[in-house]
């Protein structure tokens, strides 16, 4: 099997010729003709501390923006704090180092990140404003804006209401399952208070938006960790609300295209953890082959990520090998250096089990070296980008939570 793999690798690979943003783009273009027919594409990356990653998926979408006509970069990041920064890349409002560092997530405060809304920004600011990039969050997590913006509705035009802008400051920090209730007392509340806001004639589009977020957001927090309870556990009801996000924003403009940034675990078409149905799943149950999961690899070298499994504290630097097991092995041994394969080729290879290397903004203090996560490969995705040598990406300063 290790010879066929090598084999079928060696013939399909595509050489990636440079990780940087703005250089020519030749070797981009057999990805470009596989998602000729795709509304949506999936950019995944195994660890979200990795300066390459940044770097490759800020040149693919410069890439699919400028030649293959997509409309819209979302994130695994805050669907309310991304509403401001949308407003950079599309107007120019606002300071981008500071709404980067608002997304919710110390994964996305970096300077990669910076320098790609402001290649975003550069690339809208001559353009009318039908033809602009979007710039959307998916994730219901973290909703300070909203709360921000329902609550001082609220107390402005419905006084009488203020418990529930009181109740509704939660989920300014809202994270999954952080108040389980199984009778989701706050999001049948947090629904009221949109229905009473859509309702009312002094509520414009961004607060009847914001109010919807709430909700989804009350939805997330008041479900439990256990992935036992499948479909009602908060991690299938994250990635449902994701989905659902992605799908928003591709029903409501009919030639839109969107570039969707996420972990691997996310964007593939398949399953997580104890069976959780993926993001990427959803979209390819809910588009077949206009969804393509683009998953990101690396052989070696380092990338950040937090120690332990608590939720404070800084990324620090982590470091791994190349390793003897995993497919990422087998791809660093098959091709030298940096590239791209399309796995929609049928072989036997593609339909058994591997392992991959998986790591979240978390990782165990001294096992996550050995750390894999099952993969079929022509199940799980459509591609995969490879990168031979990961470094840390830059923080921007203060990136405590």
């Amino acid at each position: 099997m290790p010879d066929e793999i090598a084999r079928w690798l060696a013939e399909r690979a595509r050489p990636l010729d440079t990780l940087t943003p703005g250089a020519p783009t030749d070797d981009l273009k057999p990805l470009g003709v596989k998602l000729r027919g795709a509304r949506i594409v999936g950019l995944g990356e195994s660890t979200h501390g990795t300066r390459e990653f940044f770097r490759l998926k800020h040149r693919i979408a410069e890439f699919l923006v400028c030649e293959e006509g997509f409309t819209t970069l979302a994130m695994e990041a805050s669907e309310s704090a991304a509403r401001a920064l949308d407003a950079y890349v599309r107007h120019g409002v606002g300071d981008p180092a500071r709404l980067v560092a608002r997304l919710g997530f110390w994964t996305w405060r970096t300077q990669e990140m910076v320098d790609l809304v402001q290649g975003l920004r550069a690339h809208n600011r001559d353009l009318p404003e039908e033809r602009r990039v979007r710039f959307a969050g998916v994730d219901p997590q973290r909703g300070a804006d909203s709360v921000e913006a329902v609550t001082a509705f609220l107390r402005t035009c419905a006084p009488e209401r203020e418990k529930d802008a009181r109740a509704l400051e939660v989920l300014a920090h809202a994270r999954p399952g952080s108040l389980p209730d199984p009778e989701q007392v706050l999001r049948h509340r947090t629904e009221e208070v949109a229905r009473y806001v859509a309702d009312h004639d002094d509520a414009d589009d961004v607060v009847v938006e914001h109010a919807r977020i709430l909700v989804r957001a009350a939805d997330l927090v008041t479900r439990s960790l256990d992935q036992s309870a499948g479909e009602e556990s908060a991690f299938a009801v994250r990635d449902r609300a994701m989905a659902d996000a992605v799908a928003r924003l591709v029903d409501d403009d009919p030639t839109g295209r969107v570039m969707l940034w996420a972990h691997n675990g996310h964007i593939a078409t398949g399953t997580y953890g104890d069976r959780v149905t993926a993001l990427g799943s959803r979209l390819r149950e809910r588009y077949g082959e206009g969804y393509y999961a683009l998953a990101l690899l690396f052989g070696r070298g380092s990338f950040l990520a937090r120690r332990g499994t608590g939720l404070q504290g800084r990324p620090v630097r982590h470091r791994i090998g190349t390793g003897t097991r995993s497919i990422e092995a087998r791809l660093a041994d098959a091709v030298r250096g940096d590239y791209y394969v399309d796995l929609r080729t049928p072989a036997p290879w593609l339909h058994a089990p591997q392992a991959q290397r998986s790591f979240g903004s978390s990782v165990p203090r001294f096992s996550y070296r050995f750390h894999t996560a099952p993969l079929v490969p022509a199940e799980n995705y459509d591609g995969i980008a490879f990168v031979a040598r990961s470094t840390c990406s830059q923080p921007l300063p203060q990136t405590g939570e």
